[in-house]
């Protein structure tokens, strides 16, 4: 069950950077219209320098991050900053319905909110709350897919594995 959190007023933008069983997690936090939300969260390798939460959000963020590492079933419970375009929401919303310990398609996505898999899998590379909005769920027809970014395949490759093998979905 998630828990509530009291912020205060004034605490600006923050990024830190706490551990994860896979490595890292960079945490961005600001304020926006006057309410403080988590912006982004970033998958790091385990060479990345820790640094400590600033704000009662980004410990909270660090707090349910944890939680979700002791079981996967954790719902997350947290503001979050409205980003992306209608399509980039369209999948990260049908993303959410995905179960722990369960996978879809890019193609299965894309056939739910008529798109095409190519468009759904460039929406999960620009998702800002990784964990959150379980993109690691979405997997290719022909295997696990889904690289997410360029500059560091490997790592979130590892990543992903880790997560679907976390939630058994392996």
């Amino acid at each position: 069950m998630a828990r509530s959190n009291t912020l205060k007023h004034g605490e600006g933008v923050s990024y830190c950077v706490v551990a994860a069983p896979f490595g890292r997690l960079g945490i961005l936090t600001e304020l926006v219209d006057g309410s403080l939300m988590l912006s982004k969260i970033d998958y790091l390798p385990r060479d990345a320098k820790l640094s400590s939460p600033k704000n009662a959000l980004a410990k909270e963020v660090a707090l349910q991050c944890t939680a979700y590492f002791k079981d996967p079933n954790w719902i997350f419970d947290l503001p979050i900053k409205p980003s992306g375009t209608e399509h980039q929401k369209k999948v990260w919303d049908s993303i959410q319905e995905i179960p722990a310990g369960k996978t879809k398609t890019y193609g299965e996505v894309a056939k739910k909110i008529k798109s095409g898999a190519r468009a759904v899998g460039t929406a999960c590379g620009a998702n800002p709350y990784p964990l959150i909005t379980p993109c690691h769920r979405v997997v290719s027809a022909q295997g696990i897919g889904g690289f997410m970014k360029e500059n560091s395949p490997g790592l979130y490759r590892q990543i992903k594995l880790w997560l679907l093998k976390h939630e058994g979905a392996l």
